[in-house]
């Protein structure tokens, strides 16, 4: 089984979203940022290696939000959703992309009108549910 993280920053009403770069399945469309687990790794871990490899930062890392298991390429997979704080907001000082084309803060009402992630997507209502919670 793979397992995959997926990272929520959510602050004054807006989520931090970044569009994938072009290749892959996934290629061209929005997410919340995230990647797989390497071996070894536990989820803290994880997400400070793959938002310094993908945005080139440091973060907090806060709570567990949630976890949805599905079938990707006839595969079970596991997505663990995170709640993690940037340092910066990457508008002053932009932040270096590797994996991305452009990322966005963006009102947590409007992920449905946007080219997301299925996996994303998934999670979707019980990360609108903490957002909403987390005013």
């Amino acid at each position: 089984m793979s397992r995959s993280i997926a990272c929520i920053d959510y602050r004054n009403g807006k989520v931090f979203i970044a569009k994938r770069i072009m290749t892959g399945d996934m290629g061209g469309r929005w997410e919340f940022p995230g990647g797989k687990i390497d071996d070894g790794e536990d989820f803290v871990q994880a997400i400070k290696r793959e938002m310094m490899e993908e945005f080139g930062v440091e973060v907090e890392v806060g709570e567990h939000i949630t976890n949805s298991t599905f079938i990707h390429k006839e595969r079970e997979c596991t997505l663990d959703v995170f709640a993690i704080k940037f340092y910066e907001d990457g508008i002053e000082k932009p932040f270096k992309l590797t994996e991305h084309t452009e990322y966005a803060w963006e009102n947590i009402d409007k992920i449905p009108q946007l080219n997301f992630v299925d996996s994303d997507m998934a999670v979707y209502e019980k990360i609108y549910k903490w957002c909403k919670n987390e005013k």
